[in-house]
Parts: structure tokens; C-alpha cells; sequence
């Protein structure tokens, strides 16, 4: 048997299956998604098998065997296996780096060299040998295999004997892989089998070992099985007393694996089907009828904040499980809340796992490992959740589609949505897109007029449960309140909403999206600005550490007393970020309690939880965060919203920039009013006449996509064209301008031999423009300078293979003189 590997070497010359030979022992184990240990340029490294054949495609005797398969259940499924080659194909990566997006990083496999001692040494190997040190030799003899790292660091001293002795053949080497973390295994205590026998011990048992006596008496009364260690802190003893009575035959003492479970401290409390409204059951039918017919189906479910899509979400799941297929359920990483979690685990219990980044590797692990293993049902996580390893797969729930957060920024560069929707269709699944502020391409998508015979796949749900209304939305302009002599970051109104929430002992969300104390230090008298010495950027000054840090590369340093380029005191920190505005609240609130979520709040291990806890049990009147205090969240006694600066996203050089402000504004006003207390919204911009501003005001999206498709359609953006974007990095600025521009040419000549080189605007069905090569917005990162061209098309263009020809010449040679290059297919970032 021959089986084709994809070697995990992070090179495009050795992106390819290379064939190696199965052994007969090993031909019963072997399947395709195997993990293996292949040799490959005189190391041994780990690979997948992505086919099994009966003859190589190359020579038999240049074929090399497999040394070693690393799992007795393959980690990857085939449907896996063929959804690397597909993300492979489509953004331009390699197949390796799609493959290990796909499993934990618990298996993300290392090789490690080994030594044992030649045990059939010939006359003058036996004579080397007696060189040895005897306590290394003894190490040696006693360990069987020792791991070369540590031969070296206990005796450095004899490192040249050591060398010799594997030159020689005294010493056998050995590479194998081995996983970065192991099943966890607890030596466990277990009752006596026998419980007479051991009820009769127990009562002739000598009075001088009255410690073991305890334990046995503890073990019978308890009569199930116990770890040790949580037996010692119990009953008391020793390790030695519990061996001691095990050695006796009435106790066991066995290795047994636990699980690593975040949740296993809490207890969530079941809950049921909730009756839907009218609007709710509609959308639900339509989702059930389409797992029902097993045929792949894309839905978006455009639902108001508020309008009880998690309840529809909940049951359409139970309707999949009960059709005897499994859900995954995509939510992004901000929006993961505690709350979330609670619903679904109250819902469904132990047959849901959850992916996301709070957990360790070892949790991440393991929750893997139930779905492997067919343990659970319902996965539900961040993006990376989408390669749950199920079989039958009937729903694929993505909750806030819009969220950038669903594309990875680095390789592979997929998109979740994408991605769901392929997987969808090998498994013959449904995918709902749920959102309030669907993004323009999924609402394009879904608005076309459905085939004969089809119905829609826009699936309204306009209305809040209850009938509760949207909250109101007072837009203040900042600029007036300037004017009018207020110089405070809150406008009067909002500061009289905060007095107001506080003598009413109700609660406030405020959101900022800015993190940091200031977003940049100039100097009034010369104008010098702190920029990172690595990137073109300036850098954010952080309050509690008192550092200057930048945000793109990690670099930081203490902020200036007096300017570094004129040496005026008159430095000063200019913009507005969370930390800051939380000292203005304690500040103008004497005794006011606020919680601050943002990246730095948050780096803890539960923090995030820690933090929700709190602001729901009513700990603190203000919770004042980044945006992630403005997804999922639902608290009743909210009933304040205020956005500081809602033109911090509006400004941004991206196209995309008044469709974030508009989702972003809609979706933390949604935080407000959601119970019996009504809710008030107070966004504050300097900015009141813009478009994403009023719309959002009004909770109109209907009116903000006319008025945002009319730029898109001017400008050629998406929905009307599809975009890659091409970024180029080199320490030598020369080097890259010339490059750049070489690489911008050719993809043209390879367009134009296509046929489909010309401008958008043209009207014709297959088009392709090159724009640039420029300088990117950021044109300086981690000390590398970055070019970038954009490339636009319409119609059916495989802008891949068009990208690999234009690339080839420029990707070979040596790793310091290239250029880098990074694809980004259907970017939603371009900086």
C-alpha cells in the first residue's frame, strides 16, 4: 500500500503529496486523515495522508516507508482532507497551512531526537563505549531511549565523546513526533472488588497500621472511585499506605484519563422550548424544512437586536439533532460571552463542546476530542469551529455574519462564511447567516430573485420580542458642544443620563473603540509625534504602566517628560482612549463603579467571565469597553448606551468604513431597553450628517444599504466586484519598488493573454484591473517596508492561478533576499 502525504514543510516547492510506503502492520491502521512521521530530508517529520494508492507514482526503490502512525483515529476526516485542497486552491495558500488550521494545537506534533546504546556493538564500538562516562551509560541503560537535549545539557562536558559515539555507531539516534501536550491521567483509587473480603480485613487489621485501616474504612463506606491525591486530602495517609493496602489486593490503583473540562465547576440549569412569536416560527419552519432535505442551502436571517434569533437558533438545532445529525455554531470571538455559552449547555447539556481562544490548549484539546470521538452533537466557537471533525453535519449556524473577526488575517486567510458554506455542501447542509446589520455582500446575495420554483433565502424578522420597541437614538454633535463651552469628553446630554442611571440604580454601557490612555503624544511647540521606531504608526500612551506602546508590533517605551526633538515641556497627550475615559468618569462621579473591558482588562485566563459576572450582578454601574462590550450582551437593567466617538471607524481609509460604523452603532444600541425598563441611546460625533450616522439613528439598515450600494456601484467596490489583495514586504525599499512593479506587470500580461484584462466600469461580464503597486496605508511594519496592489474582477476569473504565475519567478532563492508576499482573498482590512 502506498500513502500519499502532505509533509508539514512550510515551503510552495514541497506544497505537494509525496508518496511513502505502508507497511503490512501498519496497512489496517492507516486511512486517509492519518497523522504520520514520515522521513523527509534526512529528518522525520509529520505529515497527513491525503490518499491511499496501491502503486507509487515514483520509482519503488526510491520509495522510504512510513516511520510511524501518530494516532489509532485519524484527526482529519476525508471531507477535511478535500476542504484543505479547496481553501488551498481558493486563497492562495499552501495545502500544509490549511491542513493545520484544521486541527488543536495539542497535535501540532514536534520531531525529537532520541539516543539508545547499541546493544550488538562490535569489538572496537565496545572498546569506544568504555570512553563513556558510567553515569551516562547508566542513564542509558536504565532509560532505554533518552532524549539527545538532555544528554547534552546533564553532561556538556562530555559533548565530543558523545558526538564520536553517534558517529560511530555507539550510540543509535532515533527522531519521532511527539505531540505538544498528552492525554491528562489521574492515578485513581477504586473500592474494593470484594467488599466481604474486605469488610473481614478491615476488622482483623493490625492495630499499629491504624492509618491504613482509616483508608480502607473510607474507601468501603465511599464505594466509588476517587483520585488519589483528592483521597489523601479526604481521609489523610500517605501514597505509601494506599499502595501498601493495593499491594493487599483490596484496593486497585489505576491510571484513568480526565477530562479537562472549562465547565465542569458550573451547573446550568436546564431550560426549554420557548413558544415563538408569529415571525420567529416562520423563520424557524424555513430552517427546518431545509435540514429536513438534506440539500446545501445558504439562509440569512435578518433579525432587529432583540428579536430572539438564539431562540431560533436553539430550536432549529434540536430539530437537526433529532433528524440525527450534528450543528456547528459559529459566533465570533468577542460575541462568545458567558451568556451565550449558558444557553446553549442549558438547552442541550454535555452534547455541546466549545472552541474559543479563552480556553487552555489542554481544555481546547479535549473538547475536540468528544467531537472525534462522537461524544457530543452541537459544537459551537469562534471561526476555527467550522472544522469540528462531524460526519453527518445538518446546520451551520454563523450568529453576527458580518463580523470582520470571521475572516483570519493570517495564513491561511479564510472566511468562515466561505468556508461553511463548502462544507455545507459536502455534508448536504443548511447554512443560516444570522445578523441585525447583515454585511452588503451576504444582503446582495440573498435579495436576488430566487429561481423558478425556489423561494427567497432572506429570511426577515423585523420585529423585538414582545412587542418592546428599538430604543431612541440622540445624535449630539460634538462640534456644537465646543461651542456651547463644554470641553468634557461626554456631552451634557449624556452626562445627564449618567446622574440620571445612577440616582435610579440603573446601569450604562459605554462604548469606546479605542483602547489605551491617548491615542498619540505631539509636541505643542515643534509638532514631533512618538512614532514606533519599527512602523509607520504612531504610538498609543497607556496610562497604568505609564509606557508608549505600539499596537502593530509589541514594541514600548516610557513616555517623554520633555519633547526628544526640542526638549519643550509643552508635551502632550492628544485623542481619547478607554482608560482615560474611565478616569473622567471617577473623576466627574466621585464613588461612580465602572468595569473596563478591553484587550488589556481581559488577558487573564476567564477574565472576560470574571468581568460579566460582575456588571450582571449589579457590582458596578458602568461597564466601559472596546467593542466587544457591544455584541451578545443582555442585562436588564441596562438602560443607557452611550458611544463616545462614533467617528473613530468612520475615518478609517477603508470602503468598508461607514458600513462598520453603521453595524457597530446599530448593534451596541441593541444593548439597550432589551427587558421590562426602557432603553435610551446617546451617540456622540462630530460627524451628525453622515449617512451611516442618521440611518443608524433611525435603526433604518433598509435605507443605509441604498444609500451605501449607490457609493459602492460609483467607486466599484463590493458587492459589484470581488477584490485579493497583494502585500510585499522587504527591508530594502529599492529592492521592493522594483519588485512591485514587476509582479503588478506581469499579473497584467497574464490577464491580458486571459482575456480579461480591462476596466470594471466597462460593462463587460469578465474584467480584471490591476491597481497600484503603492505604498501600503501602514507602509512600514516590524521594520519591513510593504507595497501593496489591489485587484478587482467580475465574473468567472481564476485570479489564483493568475496570482501563482506571476508570483513563480519571485519565490524562489534564498528566504533573506525575498521579497514577502502575502494574499489575502476577500479582504475586509486593507492597510
Amino acid at each position: 500500500m502506498i500513502a500519499r502525504v502532505i509533509v508539514d514543510v512550510p515551503s510552495r516547492q514541497t506544497d505537494r503529496p509525496f508518496d511513502y510506503e505502508v507497511s503490512a502492520e501498519m496497512s489496517s491502521w492507516i486511512e486517509v486523515g492519518s497523522r504520520v512521521g514520515v522521513p523527509f530530508g534526512g529528518r522525520v517529520l509529520q505529515g497527513f495522508v491525503v490518499e491511499l494508492a496501491e502503486e507509487a507514482e515514483v520509482d519503488s526503490r526510491r520509495l522510504k516507508a512510513v516511520a510511524e502512525l501518530l494516532d489509532p483515529l485519524p484527526p482529519l476526516l476525508p471531507d477535511l482532507i478535500g476542504l484543505a485542497k479547496w481553501m488551498s486552491d481558493k486563497y492562495c495558500c499552501s495545502w500544509t497551512s490549511a491542513l493545520q488550521a484544521m486541527i488543536p494545537a495539542a497535535l501540532k506534533g514536534k520531531a525529537e531526537r532520541y539516543v539508545s546504546l547499541n546493544e550488538s556493538p562490535d569489538e572496537e564500538q565496545e572498546q569506544l563505549a568504555s570512553r563513556l562516562p558510567q553515569e551516562l551509560l547508566d542513564m542509558l541503560s536504565r532509560q532505554r531511549q533518552t532524549k539527545l537535549e538532555a544528554l547534552k545539557e546533564r553532561f556538556p562536558q562530555y559533548a565530543p565523546d558523545i558526538k564520536a559515539a553517534l558517529e560511530e555507531g555507539v550510540l543509535l539516534e532515533q527522531t519521532a513526533i511527539r505531540d505538544r501536550l498528552a492525554i491528562r491521567k489521574v492515578l485513581t483509587v477504586f473500592p474494593p472488588a470484594d467488599k466481604e473480603a474486605a469488610a473481614e480485613a478491615l476488622a482483623a487489621w493490625p492495630a499499629k497500621a491504624g492509618k491504613q485501616r482509616d483508608l480502607l474504612a473510607f474507601m468501603l463506606e465511599r464505594g466509588e472511585p476517587i483520585a488519589l491525591q483528592a483521597l489523601l486530602a479526604e481521609a489523610g495517609g500517605s501514597p505509601a499506605s494506599v499502595r501498601a493496602i493495593a499491594g493487599k489486593g483490596l484496593l486497585e490503583l489505576r491510571e484513568i484519563e480526565q477530562q479537562r473540562d472549562p465547565y465542569a465547576s458550573r451547573e446550568f440549569e436546564r431550560t426549554v422550548p420557548l413558544l415563538l412569536t408569529e415571525g420567529q416560527q416562520s423563520v424557524y419552519t424555513r430552517i427546518a424544512e431545509a435540514v429536513t432535505r438534506g440539500e446545501p442551502q445558504v439562509l440569512l436571517l435578518h433579525g432587529v437586536t432583540g428579536s430572539g434569533k438564539t431562540e431560533v437558533y436553539l430550536q432549529a438545532i434540536q430539530h437537526c439533532l433529532k433528524q440525527g445529525k450534528q450543528a456547528i455554531v459559529l459566533v465570533p470571538e468577542i460575541a462568545l460571552t458567558p451568556q451565550m455559552v449558558e444557553r446553549f449547555k442549558g438547552r442541550f447539556g454535555d452534547a455541546v463542546a466549545v472552541l474559543h481562544s479563552r480556553l487552555s490548549n489542554g481544555e481546547r484539546y479535549d473538547e475536540w476530542r468528544k467531537i472525534r470521538s462522537r461524544k457530543v452533537q452541537v459544537a459551537i466557537g469562534a471561526r476555527s469551529a467550522i472544522f469540528a471533525p462531524f460526519e453527518r453535519i445538518g446546520l451551520v449556524i454563523i450568529d453576527e455574519e458580518h463580523e470582520s473577526s470571521y475572516k483570519q488575517e493570517e495564513s491561511p486567510k479564510y472566511h468562515a462564511r466561505d468556508v461553511s458554506v463548502q462544507r455545507a455542501r459536502q455534508h448536504g447542509a443548511a447554512v443560516v447567516l444570522g445578523s441585525a446589520t447583515p454585511s452588503l455582500e451576504s444582503y446582495a446575495a440573498a435579495s436576488r430573485r430566487p429561481a423558478e420554483g425556489r423561494e427567497s433565502s432572506l429570511l426577515p424578522m423585523p420585529d423585538r420580542v414582545g412587542g418592546r420597541p428599538l430604543p431612541p437614538v440622540t445624535v449630539i454633535d460634538m462640534r456644537a458642544e465646543l461651542a456651547a463651552g463644554n470641553r468634557s469628553m461626554f456631552s451634557r446630554k449624556l452626562h445627564e443620563g449618567l446622574v440620571q442611571r445612577l440616582e435610579r440604580g440603573e446601569q450604562t454601557v459605554l462604548l469606546l473603540n479605542r483602547r489605551g490612555y491617548s491615542t498619540f503624544v505631539m509636541c505643542r511647540s515643534c509638532g514631533y509625534t512618538a512614532l514606533c521606531p519599527h512602523c509607520d504608526i504612531s504610538l498609543t500612551y497607556h496610562q497604568k504602566s505609564r509606557l508608549l506602546r505600539c499596537h502593530y508590533c509589541g514594541h514600548a517605551e516610557q513616555a517623554p517628560q520633555t519633547c526628544p526633538s526640542c526638549e519643550s515641556e509643552h508635551i502632550r497627550f492628544f485623542g481619547t482612549g478607554t482608560q482615560r475615559v474611565e478616569e473622567e468618569l471617577a473623576k466627574l462621579f466621585p464613588g461612580i463603579r465602572v468595569i473596563r473591558m478591553d484587550v488589556d482588562t481581559t488577558t487573564e485566563k476567564n477574565a472576560h467571565e470574571k468581568l460579566l459576572k460582575r456588571f450582571g450582578d449589579r457590582e458596578a454601574d458602568v461597564l466601559l469597553g472596546t467593542q466587544m462590550v457591544a455584541k451578545g450582551l443582555d442585562f436588564p437593567y441596562v438602560t443607557l448606551v452611550g458611544v463616545i466617538a462614533a467617528d473613530t471607524s468612520l475615518n478609517l481609509p477603508d470602503f468598508r468604513s461607514a458600513e462598520r460604523t453603521f453595524q457597530l452603532l446599530t448593534q451596541v444600541a441593541g444593548r439597550a431597553g432589551r427587558h421590562q425598563l426602557p432603553g435610551e441611546v446617546v451617540v456622540q460625533t462630530y460627524s451628525p450628517e453622515h449617512y451611516a450616522v442618521t440611518t443608524a439613528q433611525k435603526h433604518d439598515y433598509i435605507r443605509f444599504v441604498e444609500e451605501e450600494l449607490k457609493h459602492r456601484g460609483v467607486m466599484g467596490y463590493p458587492p459589484y466586484c470581488r477584490l485579493v489583495l497583494v502585500t510585499m514586504s522587504h527591508e530594502q525599499l529599492a529592492l521592493l519598488s522594483s519588485v512591485s512593479e514587476q509582479v503588478a506587470e506581469r499579473l497584467r500580461e497574464l490577464a491580458a493573454d486571459e482575456g480579461v484584462l480591462g476596466p470594471l466600469g466597462a460593462g463587460l461580464p469578465r474584467a480584471l484591473e490591476v491597481l497600484g503597486p503603492v505604498a501600503s496605508p501602514i507602509s512600514r511594519m516590524k521594520d519591513r517596508y510593504r507595497f501593496q496592489c489591489v485587484i478587482k474582477y467580475r465574473g468567472n476569473i481564476d485570479v489564483p492561478a493568475l496570482l501563482r504565475g506571476a508570483l513563480a519567478p519571485f519565490v524562489a532563492g534564498s528566504p533573506q533576499k525575498l521579497v514577502q508576499f502575502s494574499i489575502d482573498v476577500d479582504p475586509q482590512v486593507i492597510l
